[in-house]
């Protein structure tokens, strides 16, 4: 699916593809109003869904430590799960957010493509700390596939220490615990399975 970017992008590079090939090739105005109205339909359908995705998200991971926010076609949930100090394990505490992520993303949106983000605090080296960051954003992408998601919808990348993606900047330790944390993306929000269900 492409994302409301590239569809920005579509319409004056379909236009220059018009003007270019111009010289050989005509398209009739009907095509070209066809093929602008469905990148607009589209697109509209996508907004859609990123905004019931949120809204559900909002609604069900009220209960919990999470910032929802939807931004550049992408839905956030900041602070999925948070970490002890050189430390890679899944909190208890955060199974249950997890799991409601999981179940929202495989009932309503299987074509989602979620992008597990790992995070450390500034204590230890950057290579050190980027792959904590990578075990920390591993194991939370194994933990959802152990949840029902499909292992070919999640990507984990790591940020380790990155100073301008710690929520309290050079804070780490007993200080730091909100800089170790994992974040979930959901970069295309799919074709929603039917309607959306309430919160269970």
């Amino acid at each position: 699916m492409i994302n409301s970017t590239m569809r920005k992008m579509s319409v004056p590079l379909l236009l220059a593809a018009v003007a270019l090939g111009g010289c050989t090739h005509y398209v009739k105005q009907a095509d070209f109003d066809s093929a602008i109205a469905e990148l607009r339909a589209n697109d509209q359908k996508q907004q859609q869904q990123l905004d019931a995705l949120t809204q559900e998200m909002q609604q069900r991971f009220a209960r919990y430590d999470a910032q929802i926010a939807e931004m550049g076609g992408r839905v956030r949930v900041d602070t999925a799960a948070h970490f002890a100090f050189n430390d890679a394990t899944v909190r208890d505490q955060d199974k249950p957010l997890l799991d409601d992520f999981a179940k929202v993303i495989s009932s309503h949106y299987p074509g989602a493509t979620i992008t597990v983000e790992g995070f450390a605090d500034p204590a230890g080296s950057k290579g050190y700390n980027r792959r904590l960051g990578q075990r920390r954003a591993e194991a939370v992408r194994d933990y959802l596939v152990n949840s029902g998601l499909s292992a070919d919808q999640l990507r984990a990348v790591s940020y380790g220490e990155d100073s301008n993606r710690q929520v309290d900047r050079g804070q780490s330790r007993d200080a730091g615990a909100s800089n170790r944390r994992v974040t979930l993306v959901v970069d295309f929000a799919g074709n929603a399975a039917g309607t959306q269900a309430s919160a269970s």
